[in-house]
């Protein structure tokens, strides 16, 4: 009987450890650089999975981090006036230490940088990476409006998308005050959207707390993964 329960026990502590293991995700990382005189260079990094791009960000600054999901390859883009813009293909497979670094050399001074239009098709969710609230409150940090005045030129451009913000919170504390900090944290953020003439109609509101994590690891860097609020495009 002790031998059957040890056996069970193992079993156990092997499926833990490989769950474990399954959830641990890659981080991509680099710096934008002047490839003449390899100084930094603030620039507009976007980023999109491959081959859909169902999953997108976009930062701001002379650095980059952002999870690879899954398997997914990854586009990071780094655009700043006066460089033509640079694109490089990030593939998990060649992670070391669950780590890919790519640092993006920016290229000779162009008198005009040809930018993609983005494609905003329904089903779209884009992660506001640098958006970012004072710890456990819903008040929105000065350094997040650059990325959520994105937010708004975006939807100006499109006069006919709706999108749908989705809060999420990590998965520490009381599930139901996780919930309604998530719920505040996207009222917010709508509120701001409405201050930059944007239709109340146009922005729909999801709160999820922390029921939806993108990783369940317990660490600090996974708990910053997992506070997050998505844009998802549901009408365009």
């Amino acid at each position: 009987m002790k031998k059957h329960f040890l056996l069970l026990a193992l079993a156990g502590l092997a499926f833990v450890s490989r769950a474990q293991e399954n959830d641990q995700y890659i981080h991509a990382s680099g710096k934008i650089i002047n490839h003449a005189t390899q100084e930094p260079v603030v620039a507009r990094v976007s980023y999109r999975s491959e081959p859909y791009g169902n999953i997108v960000g976009v930062m701001n600054g002379s650095e980059y981090s952002f999870p690879l999901f899954g398997n997914a390859k990854f586009t990071v883009t780094a655009e700043a006036v006066g460089f033509a813009s640079a694109k490089h293909l990030l593939d998990p497979a060649t992670a070391v230490d669950r780590k890919v670094i790519q640092d993006i050399e920016m290229g000779k001074p162009v008198a005009a940088i040809p930018v993609d239009v983005p494609v905003h098709h329904v089903g779209k969710v884009i992660r506001l990476e640098a958006l970012i609230f004072h710890q456990r409150s819903s008040v929105i940090s000065p350094e997040s409006y650059p990325e959520l005045n994105s937010v708004s030129d975006m939807m100006h451009s499109n006069p006919n998308m709706v999108i749908q913000l989705e809060g999420h919170t990590d998965t520490r504390g009381d599930a139901k005050l996780n919930l309604k900090l998530s719920e505040k944290r996207v009222d917010a953020v709508r509120d701001y959207l409405i201050r930059r003439g944007v239709s109340k109609n146009r922005v729909k509101l999801k709160a999820f707390g922390g029921s939806k994590p993108l990783s369940t690891e317990n660490t600090e860097e996974a708990h910053k993964l997992n506070r997050r609020v998505e844009a998802r495009i549901i009408e365009n």
